[in-house]
């Protein structure tokens, strides 16, 4: 077999594969044998029909079925002989066979680009790193959402103030004010006050009981643009929120003696959580850096597959099948590209650098860390680990932790403080566009 790699671009191989008559006489000849086996003529019987009868008559057949298979055979051995590992199904083209002559294709496809690393010098990446600076407000919207956790739900007989929750059912109407049919949202929670039931909505909210109806204008929940519902009050509640006492504190945080205290522990996982807010974007500020330094190509046959174990994913937990899978590809497409390329990257710095490494001792050591940080959760947690894909899982992680602490060495590092008023502001903002 003469084969001929032709090299397109970084990612994308042609194989010219030739085979004389000699080197597929025998593949030719065990088609035929399979062929004679399933093929039916009157007056023989299968597998019994004469050699020349069955080649005059069934030539054609024949060698398309050994073009079929052979393909897939040949390209195999090819792909094997030149240690090329395509990440997507090759286009078969220039096919000529007929009986006794030679058997030519051709294969095109891609392959997971080789990464040619440039040298690496010192701060040659640019980064920037954050740390954040809370405030009393992180604490107090830490200790609110715990006590609104820990309300308690009280059923309202006198009619609906601000601040009450209802639950209704919401019936969409034409511009007749009749009941749109298939366009009935049941049992959904909404807050007296809060938008869109502020304003004029509210005050037709106001005093309601259950078993009452409001029409109220809403956004549409498909286009946005201001509709008409009806909606039917199911029950009214209210939410007893309590208040921070030491029963309350003890109740959330056993190890605080007081409020002061109580406030200091909140501090501190506040402060614990921003850390990793940080860290997590200096990591990813780090990797970027060094795909914008490389600026590797990537397959994308490699992207297409990544999208499509994303929409997979989606219909997993969607448990539906109608999913607007071009608009995932369109949402996710950069995002698809970015960690292909920096997968790449990565793993042409774990083949050059051999001690960048994890061993079964150190997945071992971070399952025990696991352990001793969650006692209550270990039986859990041991038979999560025992399945092979999720110990690769934490390898991954400890690989890319070696990786960034590599390339952390090259950066020229900017430190800037951000008080996290800042970050409220701008939410605050970006809630009202």
């Amino acid at each position: 077999m003469k084969i001929k790699v032709n090299k397109i671009n970084a990612y994308s191989r042609e194989l010219t594969i030739n085979l004389s008559w000699d080197e597929c006489r025998d593949d030719f000849q065990l088609t035929v044998k399979k062929f004679s086996k399933k093929v039916k003529l009157p007056g023989f019987r299968p597998g019994k029909i004469p050699l020349k009868v069955l080649m005059n008559k069934f030539m054609p057949n024949i060698e398309a079925e050994f073009i079929e298979e052979g393909v897939n055979k040949f390209y195999v051995e090819a792909l094997k002989e030149e240690n090329l590992i395509p990440v997507n199904k090759a286009n078969i083209e220039d096919v000529h066979f007929h009986y006794e002559e030679p058997f030519n294709f051709k294969a095109t496809f891609q392959i997971e680009p080789e990464i040619v690393l440039p040298r690496m010098k010192k701060n040659c990446l640019k980064v920037q790193r954050t740390e954040y600076i809370s405030d009393d407000v992180d604490i107090d919207n830490v200790i609110d959402e715990m006590r609104r956790s820990r309300a308690e739900v009280k059923t309202v007989e006198d009619g609906a103030k601000e601040g009450h929750y209802l639950i209704v059912d919401f019936q969409k109407l034409d511009n007749s004010g009749l009941p749109i049919i298939g366009e009935k949202l049941e049992k959904r929670f909404l807050q007296i006050g809060s938008d869109p039931f502020s304003g004029d909505n509210m005050n037709k909210l106001i005093g309601l009981k259950p078993g009452d109806k409001a029409q109220l204008d809403l956004p549409d929940i498909n286009d946005n643009s201001m509709t008409k519902y009806e909606l039917s009050i199911i029950n009214v509640e209210e939410q007893i929120i309590p208040e921070v006492n030491k029963e309350f504190i003890k109740s959330v945080e056993p190890e605080a003696e007081d409020e002061t205290s109580f406030r200091g522990i909140i501090k501190t996982k506040v402060d614990d959580s921003y850390t990793q807010r940080a860290k997590e974007a200096f990591e990813r500020i780090l990797a970027d850096s060094m795909i914008d330094y490389v600026k590797p190509e990537f397959a994308p046959a490699m992207v297409e597959s990544y999208l499509d174990h994303l929409i997979e994913e989606a219909k997993e937990q969607q448990q539906s099948k109608d999913l607007d899978e071009d608009k995932i590809r369109d949402s996710y497409k950069a995002v698809a590209e970015r960690n292909m390329k920096w997968y790449l990257i990565r793993k042409a710095i774990v083949s050059n650098h051999k001690d960048i490494s994890v061993s079964k001792d150190d997945v071992e050591q971070e399952i025990q860390k696991l352990l001793e940080r969650s006692p209550e959760h270990s039986q859990e947690i041991k038979k999560y680990y025992k399945k092979p894909s999720n110990r690769q899982r934490i390898e991954d992680d400890l690989i890319e932790k070696k990786v960034l602490n590599y390339l952390e060495d090259f950066a020229k590092i900017n430190d800037v403080k951000v008080h996290t008023k800042v970050l409220r502001e701008e939410a605050e903002k970006e809630g009202n566009k």
